[in-house]
């Protein structure tokens, strides 16, 4: 029996595969006109399964494929170079290619006229650069020759965005010449899900299929990592249902040690007020890939340029675990507001939330303690993270308290908006969307309330609470605390008013991109 692949590239005989022909196509028209291209993308994105597929694809039409991966030899000597290199080709092209060196490794490529070769230097980036240079140059000649010898096509595969990198140092590989491999989408997700619905009898209920496609985003290695999860955890059940995804997710940002979001993580920390810029703000940032922060955040696959040129999440559970991740936990706060919570005293007779007076108690709680505690400093005493963080983390450990006195849940939403944090909770049967944010507008303000009854209503939620921090100073008409039904849904708004320098303290603050 086949199953999802977590690790490496797919074995369609061991692991649920999508064919991707189009895909297979569009990488062999390329070959087949003699180019020589590169294909990049974050990890766990399909590159391994693409390639070999390309490569399955090519052996049909007569080609002899030589696949390579230089992972680890950034500090190698040339010498082992050299040597995994001729090796690889002499056992996938069935060549006799001498070892010598890089310009007459290539001069002996070139005699040969008899065969279709194509090479695919997987992991490209991992090339000690003392000698990809001279490894880029030999590929370039070659390209100039290759319709007199048999090497037709060079692919470079690497997980950053190399086109700038070889444009730099060998002129054939321009910007028109990078292959995408892109996300599923959502027909190819429900494709593969289906693949094990068929071999297995197991199903999928729909609603768990639309969260895998909404977490995700469809990225290869998380569509597989999710069903991995749920099949092996719930093997016995007929229909994985909502509830059994809802889990999984949970497993995914607080318990799994995985790989590919510990690097996302990893590099998010780096540049941690920007990453909180784009998680607690509405600031529309240009996405200009020479900016150090946003090369590095957009090659490891956590952000990507939106259809108006600015800076999106490009992965929601990404997003997610970031915002716990950075959370402030070690700061007493929790304590403190639970040893004055009585949770049953916010709920009316019917086991609702008496909204009013629970936020009447965060706000006193507020006055009482600032958002000073909310803001991690570093060794120098100054501040880690920025004001807009506390403001949303403040809320984030108050309501949780209230929900574990009065035995509720919650969920944050997979899709949220730049600078808006939602938050789903459960309390008795009953859900309610909360969204808090900052107050930058008018116009954002009363977008942001239309915007919640729609989400409130896309869930079929008929209340809806929305959070908005405002400074002290400003006495605006239009925005006050009110109850109101938008579309059927309603909307409870509350203030809550703030001073700049008593409730955040002096810190500086700068930007890293």
């Amino acid at each position: 029996m086949r199953e999802f692949n977590t690790s490496g590239q797919n074995i369609t005989d061991e692991h649920y595969t999508l064919p991707r022909p189009a895909l297979v196509d569009k990488g062999g028209e390329l070959v087949k006109c003699k180019r020589y291209f590169t294909i990049w993308a974050p990890r766990q994105t399909g590159k391994s399964t693409y390639f070999l597929l390309l490569a399955d694809g090519l052996r049909k039409e007569g080609y002899e494929v030589a696949h390579i991966n230089f992972e680890s030899y950034k500090n190698a000597p040339i010498s082992s170079f050299l040597e995994r290199l001729v090796w690889k080709m002499n056992k996938f092209w069935k060549t006799d290619i001498q070892e010598t060196n890089i310009s007459n490794i290539f001069n002996q490529i070139e005699k040969i006229t008899d065969k279709k070769l194509v090479l695919i230097i997987d992991e490209v980036e991992g090339i000690n650069k003392e000698y990809f240079g001279d490894f880029l140059h030999a590929i370039r000649n070659a390209y100039h020759s290759r319709t007199s010898h048999a090497l037709k096509s060079v692919i470079l595969v690497g997980v950053s965005n190399i086109v700038g990198v070889v444009q730099d140092n060998a002129s054939p590989f321009n910007i028109a010449d990078n292959l995408d491999v892109p996300f599923f989408t959502n027909e190819e997700t429900y494709e593969l899900l289906g693949q094990h619905e068929t071999e297995t009898g197991q199903l999928f209920d729909t609603q768990v299929k639309d969260k895998i496609i909404e977490i995700t985003a469809n990225q290869p290695g998380l569509v597989n990592g999710f069903a991995r999860k749920l099949v092996e955890d719930y093997a016995d059940k007929k229909v994985i249902e909502y509830e059994d995804y809802l889990v999984v997710e949970d497993w995914y940002i607080n318990v799994a040690i995985d790989k590919n979001v510990a690097n996302i993580v990893n590099k998010a920390t780096k540049h941690r007020r920007f990453v909180e810029r784009l998680l607690f703000t509405e600031d529309k940032i240009p996405f200009r890939i020479d900016r150090p922060a946003i090369k590095m955040l957009h090659t490891n696959g956590l952000i990507r340029r939106d259809k108006d040129g600015f800076i999106e999440f490009w992965v929601p559970l990404y997003q997610k675990k970031l915002f716990y991740t950075f959370y402030p936990y070690a700061n007493g706060e929790s304590t403190r507001i639970s040893v004055t919570m009585i949770g049953y005293h916010y709920l009316t007779e019917t086991g609702r939330i008496d909204f009013d007076k629970l936020i009447d108690k965060y706000k006193n709680h507020i006055r009482e303690r600032s958002f000073r505690p909310y803001r991690e400093k570093d060794e120098n005493g100054k501040f880690k993270s920025i004001r807009e963080a506390a403001m949303m983390y403040s809320f984030e450990t108050f309501i949780s308290i209230f929900l574990q006195d009065i035995e509720g849940k919650s969920y944050r939403e997979a899709f949220v908006s730049m600078g808006n944090c939602d938050l789903i909770i459960n309390v008795k049967g009953i859900e309610y969307l909360i969204e808090t944010k900052k107050f930058y507008s008018l116009k954002r303000f009363k977008e942001g309330k239309t915007q919640l009854a729609y989400y409130c209503s896309r869930r079929n939620i008929d209340e809806g609470v929305y959070i908005v921090f405002i400074e002290n100073y400003l006495d605006i008409e239009d925005v006050k605390e009110a109850k109101a039904i938008i579309d059927g849904v309603t909307i409870h708004t509350y203030l809550i008013r703030y001073d700049e320098e008593t409730d955040f303290g002096k810190g500086i603050e700068v930007d890293d991109f």
